[in-house]
């Protein structure tokens, strides 16, 4: 059973938000419309970034714990990963709007932003001779940079939230994948690729690698949303 431990764990991220998708107050799913396009798109790049990594031996997968089926290198799961995660993670980001009325990091949100952008620059130059940390850090900083450039601070405050409130998932989740209550990671890590830091078992690129993933999806979506809100207004 031990093969079908990455996919448990997608399935089981999947499991709680595809089931309140219909919920009356939330309604999740009628937002698919931009929902499905954002995460899409996220993907396309991902799985490019994914499948160079791969190659590159900047991470890998452990046989133990993956059905083996592979596509452009990559296990199934990995897919599985770049669909469910994000699906998950903006239905927490919705379930916060509806739930949480003030956007309570709307004062520092921009100033916020101009600040990642800057230290994630610096610190890809620092450390531009590992190739997850530097590329990670100027992926993340270019989508803060676009999020900026398009909705200034209109919606990073409620991202931030968001973002904050899914370290809880993030850690279970991304916490089993890097090893943590089970015998071997499911994902390893060249360690000579990032700076060697962990959250636990985490390496800290991931949370800025999760940053760039999850803006990227609310990016799109919100762009869509709002495109579909002006096309209503002018009919």
């Amino acid at each position: 059973m031990e093969n079908y431990y990455y996919l448990g764990l997608m399935l089981f991220t999947l499991s709680y938000p595809l089931a309140q998708s219909f919920e009356h107050r939330i309604q999740y799913a009628k937002k698919a419309y931009a929902l499905f396009p954002a995460i899409l798109i996220m993907a396309v790049i991902f799985v490019l970034w994914d499948h160079w990594f791969t190659v590159m031996g900047v991470w890998g997968f452990n046989e133990r714990y993956i059905l083996g089926i592979y596509v452009l290198e990559l296990p199934l799961e990995e897919w599985a990963f770049f669909l469910i995660v994000p699906y998950a993670c903006v239905f927490i980001y919705e379930v916060l709007i509806y739930f949480v009325k003030k956007d309570i990091f709307k004062p520092i949100a921009l100033t916020l932003i101009y600040v990642l952008i800057l230290a994630f620059v610096g610190l890809g130059f620092v450390h531009i001779d590992k190739m997850y940390t530097g590329i990670n850090f100027f992926f993340a900083s270019a989508v803060l940079t676009a999020h900026l450039l398009i909705f200034k601070d209109k919606h990073f405050g409620r991202f931030l939230l968001a973002y904050l409130v899914s370290f809880i998932p993030f850690f279970l989740v991304n916490g089993v994948l890097t090893g943590s209550w089970i015998d071997e990671p499911i994902v390893w890590y060249n360690n000579e690729e990032n700076l060697g830091i962990r959250l636990g078992t985490i390496p800290i690129e991931d949370s800025v690698y999760n940053l760039g993933m999850l803006l990227l999806v609310v990016t799109i979506y919100e762009k869509i949303k709002e495109r579909k809100t002006f096309q209503k207004g002018q009919s």
